[in-house]
């Protein structure tokens, strides 16, 4: 069908254009300058602290010493950033990273990650997606979708498909559902084993991110089925760490061979 095949050309149009792989080997498809992506994080950031207060004395620098260490483990170009950390008053658990070299923490972390390696487990999940790219990718993974989706909607219209409205409809269902949530699953997958690698080379210990986790878990409640969620079901991220915790383990043992001891005083 003519249809079928606008949608291929443009395809590969946006697959040549922009091909590129993830720290863990995986392929990608980027389409963002990173000087753009930079600039949207500084915005993003400005943003964050304009809605929430901002905290400062023992918490930020606790925030600022466990973030500094997991910094260090990064590749040059990265690691010399500029990092900003702020740490935000909101009793959700939540934390992130964006492009440019910005880290936010919210307090309400701080009561689920209990120690040093717990928050290090974080930081450096959210670091992980910041070293995949991951907010490009998605970006540029809606940019096609839509833009495919585009190209069927006027050929449909031009063709005079009988219920082409409905075929829209569920095409849109199923690239939320079939597209763009599992492509965030797996994002958040990649970023926890690229987290565990961090926080093990920085010299915190991996097997806190299970704990971590576990904690997370029985202070979150209630989870959406999978299928329908941006997020991994706890007990399936859980079972991911542990199946890379050998080979953290090993960088653990390695960073503390260096010498790599961090000691940031809680709270």
């Amino acid at each position: 069908m003519r249809w079928m095949k606008a949608v291929g050309a443009c395809a590969l149009m946006v697959t040549v254009a922009a091909c590129s792989t993830s720290p863990t080997g995986r392929s990608q498809m980027l389409l963002l300058d990173e000087q753009q992506l930079s600039q949207m994080g500084a915005q993003a950031f400005d943003q964050y602290q304009q809605e929430l207060p901002t905290v400062s004395g023992r918490q930020l620098e606790y925030v600022q010493c466990v973030t500094r260490n997991v910094v260090q483990a990064l590749p040059e170009d990265q690691r010399n950033q500029n990092w900003q950390v702020k740490v935000f008053e909101s009793e959700d658990a939540n934390a992130f990273a964006l492009p440019g070299g910005y880290v936010g923490v919210n307090t309400g972390l701080l009561d689920v990650a209990t120690n040093q390696d717990q928050l290090a487990t974080v930081i450096g999940h959210e670091i992980g997606h910041v070293l995949a790219h991951h907010a490009n990718e998605r970006a540029s993974t809606e940019s096609a979708t839509q833009l495919g989706m585009s190209v069927v909607g006027t050929a449909l219209g031009s063709q005079g498909v009988t219920g082409s409205d409905q075929l829209m409809a569920a095409m849109g269902m199923g690239a939320q559902y079939g597209i763009l949530l599992p492509f965030s699953r797996s994002h958040e997958s990649e970023a926890d084993t690229i987290g565990l690698q961090l926080m093990a080379d920085a010299g915190f210990d991996p097997r806190a991110s299970v704990q971590l986790w576990q904690n997370m878990s029985a202070a979150g409640g209630g989870q959406p089925p999978e299928w329908m969620s941006t997020h991994p079901a706890h007990g399936n991220r859980i079972a991911g760490l542990e199946a890379g915790m050998n080979d953290a383990m090993a960088r653990y043992e390695q960073a503390q061979a260096r010498g790599l001891t961090p000691s940031c005083k809680a709270p």
